[in-house]
């Protein structure tokens, strides 16, 4: 029975505890951040010590966010038919397990397997979090609640690198790399007794059913993609690479196909794909996503194996980003209201000016420090601050209230695979120029080459909605 339906009582004290289920939401949503994105300063001094072919970097990071974004969407409706506190609880167990596992393994192999399991069971956890804070809040609240998401999504983004590369240095107990994987253990083990205080127990809906058919070809279409970019390079781009980015392609339009003619259990509601405002919502936050976390991919690669930084010095060096970052997301909150989606296109360019500022500080030179790159990276990070703190709210507005859920899904997805993108295409790029060329080339090319995708995303800006959701409630 749900008690927190059928029980005032109950229903009161779970309402009363609303700020700590949002607290053990953004708890989860930053472990997920962290691991996504340690790996960028980690990657090269795990390499080092397990070996691997060309592409383990690449590999490191993308096989999380890959497992992730493909079984994110399924890991939504899981929490549909068994109820999103149990697949909650679930996750984060098998997430904290696994963030411990990645800390002992013992080759390249079984470390990328784990990882695919830890992106696994956080598709199970993070889902889950949007229609929990559905439950617990009201409507006026709940936009309170999800503007806290953009400014703990950039500094997990930003942060994580250096917290990793200080704890690389440090070598503490003579773990080195291995200590970055542990970061998660405590935040998931605060969370997780808050958790089982805190959640709702919610509805199942054991007559729903998982569109499995709709998972197969959503994953097989997304690692069809995701494989050759990534193992092109290091086999040199032989016939099968084009081959399967094709096949790859055809699978997606046919998972779009499928699930637009499905009219029961659909893994994404249908209505969502005639969604014009909200699908260019997504295209935003894919090209922004995958720009970014591929250029942050790369700095650090450009630092540890150009420059030969050391992996706290690289991580320090987003510094300037972390401080940008924070700048913008307060001008962001004060100017949202006068500008609506106008400020976003303000962020874009405000990114757009550091990565040509980049591009340009690096042309005609073999070498560059830190200093060098700080102007870039500064106005890199307060256009992305300027972004994420409000990008959500605009592209949920484009969305009804009954399609919130499978909305949030598919935004969260987007997210990763857009990571896994820009790392897959970016790093790529890095590493062919990196082979014959100084490390200077290789960052300058891979920043140029940011432009493509934050111009489309300038344009896709122009089909949101004018302002944000919290404000067209007023």
């Amino acid at each position: 029975m749900d008690t927190a339906t059928t029980s005032p009582s109950a229903g009161a004290q779970i309402y009363s505890m609303r700020w700590i289920v949002a607290a053990v939401v953004l708890a989860a949503n930053t472990m997920d951040l962290l691991d996504a994105t340690i790996v960028n300063v980690a990657g090269p001094s795990i390499h080092r010590d397990l070996g691997g072919g060309a592409s383990t970097i690449q590999w490191l990071s993308a096989t999380y966010t890959l497992a992730f974004a493909v079984l994110l969407i399924a890991g939504a409706r899981l929490g549909d038919i068994f109820g999103r506190r149990q697949m909650f609880l679930l996750g984060l167990l098998g997430f904290i397990g696994f963030s411990a596992a990645c800390a002992v393994a013992q080759d390249v192999g079984m470390l990328i397997a784990f990882r695919a399991l830890q992106g696994g069971f956080g598709a199970l956890m993070i889902p889950q979090g949007f229609g929990l804070l559905k439950e617990v809040f009201d409507d006026e609240e709940l936009g309170r609640a999800t503007r806290l998401f953009g400014p703990s999504t950039g500094l997990a983004m930003l942060g994580a690198p250096i917290l990793a590369g200080a704890l690389i240095d440090a070598n503490l107990w003579n773990t080195g790399w291995r200590l970055v994987f542990l970061i998660n253990v405590p935040i998931g083990l605060a969370a997780l007794p808050l958790a089982i205080r805190s959640l709702p127990s919610g509805v199942s809906h054991p007559d729903l059913k998982l569109d499995v058919g709709g998972v197969w070809l959503v994953g097989l279409a997304l690692v069809a993609i995701i494989y050759p970019l990534i193992q092109g390079q290091a086999d040199g781009w032989p016939v099968w690479t084009f081959a399967l980015l094709a096949v790859g392609a055809v699978l997606l339009y046919l998972f779009v196909r499928y699930e637009r003619r499905r009219s029961h259990n659909a893994l994404i509601e249908p209505s969502l794909f005639a969604n014009r405002m909200y699908l260019s919502g997504i295209a935003v936050m894919l090209s922004l996503f995958g720009a970014f976390g591929g250029l942050l991919l790369c700095v650090s690669l450009y630092g540890q194996l150009g420059e030969g930084w050391s992996p706290i010095h690289a991580g320090l060096t987003l510094t300037p980003m972390v401080v940008g970052l924070i700048a913008g997301m307060l001008v962001s909150g004060m100017l949202v209201k006068q500008l609506g989606r106008h400020l976003l296109h303000i962020g874009i360019l405000f990114i757009t000016a550091g990565t040509v500022t980049l591009a340009l500080m690096l042309t005609g030179v073999h070498s560059a420090s830190t200093w060098d790159l700080v102007p870039g990276l500064l106005l890199v990070g307060a256009g992305v601050g300027i972004v994420l703190g409000q990008l959500i709210q605009f592209i949920l507005a484009a969305v009804k209230m009954n399609e919130v859920g499978s909305a949030a899904g598919v935004m969260e997805a987007s997210q990763q695979l857009s990571t896994s993108l820009g790392v897959a295409v970016l790093g790529t790029i890095f590493f062919a120029m990196f082979k014959h060329h100084p490390a200077t080339d290789a960052l300058r090319i891979t920043s140029w080459v940011c432009l493509i995708p934050l111009a489309a995303a300038f344009i896709f800006v122009f089909l949101l909605p004018k302002h944000a959701r919290e404000e067209e409630g007023h």
